[in-house]
């Protein structure tokens, strides 16, 4: 096995894996051991409250943030910033690193869907419901992954720890947006949002450590100037 190979799974596979199974293992404890306890029975009367509070100029809001989070958004977004960071900075790392980051959450949030088995609120949804499991949700975790990821590489490349705070500030504005509107229109539990900043905060911290970091080496390590190959010499 090279040691490409041997990296992707213990710094990609191997982590992507677990978190895996601490989301569903999240979701099993919020559907079947604590859905009769506090603070999962106080849930209903949140999604209520939210949805007696709608107007129709919070509806407009709301729908643009959830439409930065849809599918669609999400693919088109997630390519062109990938395309404009290859083109500013003229290499792979961080264009692979947000491609990865929002690949590898959208991976967990299928396979926990198919896993945990729960019923969207008990309210009107304002959007039509994906056959999916409402727990967690995909909008805010593909958010979360996306511009959460793009903050990151923004401050990375940021100069000042003014021009840090502001693209953090400007840019958790999107995922934060996503988990209150996904509530407010319908879709989700606030159980499901948190456990979606898990799954796409998660995602970026796995592939920031993974493709980011300078320090990993990939390919074959090359061998010392001056040292001597063990390979036999050809006669």
């Amino acid at each position: 096995m090279s040691d490409t190979v041997v990296q992707i799974v213990r710094r990609v596979l191997l982590p992507v894996s677990l978190l895996l199974g601490v989301m569903v293992l999240l979701g099993l404890l919020v559907t079947r051991v604590f859905a009769r306890t506090w603070p999962f029975t106080a849930e209903d009367s949140v999604n209520r409250e939210l949805a007696g509070d709608r107007t129709a100029g919070w509806n407009d809001v709301s729908l643009v943030f959830s439409t930065l989070a849809s599918t669609q958004m999400i693919v088109v977004v997630t390519v062109l910033v990938a395309l404009a960071l290859r083109l500013w900075l003229n290499r792979w790392r961080e264009p692979l690193f947000l491609c990865a980051a929002v690949t590898a959450q959208a991976l967990v949030f299928l396979l926990t869907t198919l896993a945990i088995d729960r019923r969207r609120p008990a309210v009107e949804h304002m959007d039509v419901s994906p056959p999916t499991s409402s727990f967690p949700s995909g909008h805010t975790s593909a958010a979360v992954a996306l511009y959460v990821g793009i903050a990151l590489l923004l401050a990375l490349r940021a100069r000042s720890t003014g021009a840090k705070v502001a693209w953090w500030t400007l840019l958790l504005v999107v995922p934060l947006g996503v988990a209150l509107t996904r509530m407010y229109r319908g879709m989700h539990h606030p159980s499901d949002v948190v456990a979606s900043f898990l799954n796409g905060g998660t995602c970026v911290a796995i592939m920031a450590r993974s493709v980011l970091d300078r320090g990993v080496k990939w390919g074959r390590a090359k061998l010392p100037t001056g040292s001597r190959s063990t390979a036999p010499a050809r006669s």
